[in-house]
């Protein structure tokens, strides 16, 4: 049996279709001994989409048996730290890999409900391996982001790389 990676991409209107090519990359670069599961997000009203989207998380696990590597980028990244704080997690997980997962912050009405708690971190599974990807220079999720989850999760591995792909030194 492959070993199964569910890959949550990450939002805006094209969010799938950007992805893609990093979906693709993954499934090519982990080879055949795993499959790189690809859901379709929903795209809903922002009001419902984190209410949405941890549903369709939830119900994209359950059908998986055995044990599974989360992969998120960017809102992908965040709903699965916010699913895995705050739901019962119904497999064995092996690894939780997010890319340039946005810390959402602030007063606006829109945010309020991607935002994680404020234990969110004690709920998370020190026994699970956890690694953050963020290039330094990103134009759309602040390195402070990146920051902020070093300070809130400091077991976890952290690796900043350039825009171009190479890991900073």
């Amino acid at each position: 049996m492959k070993k199964q990676v569910l890959f949550i991409h990450g939002g805006g209107d094209n969010g799938y279709e950007t992805d893609q090519k990093l979906q693709l990359s993954l499934q090519k670069n982990l080879g055949g001994e795993y499959e790189v599961l690809y859901p379709v997000m929903r795209a809903i009203e922002e009001e419902k989409l984190a209410g949405e989207w941890l549903a369709q998380i939830d119900s994209e696990i359950s059908k998986i048996h055995g044990e599974i590597i989360l992969v998120g980028h960017s809102l992908g990244g965040s709903m699965i730290l916010k699913y895995l704080s705050e739901w019962r997690v119904p497999v064995n997980i092996t690894g939780i890999f997010l890319i340039a997962p946005p810390f959402w912050s602030g007063d606006r009405d829109w945010v309020q409900p991607l935002k994680l708690k404020k234990n969110f971190a004690s709920q998370l599974s020190q026994d699970i391996p956890i690694f953050f990807y963020q290039c330094k220079d990103d134009d759309v999720v602040p390195y402070e982001h990146f920051a902020r989850y070093k300070k809130e999760v400091p077991w976890a591995s952290f690796r900043e790389i350039l825009m171009g792909g190479a890991p900073v030194q």
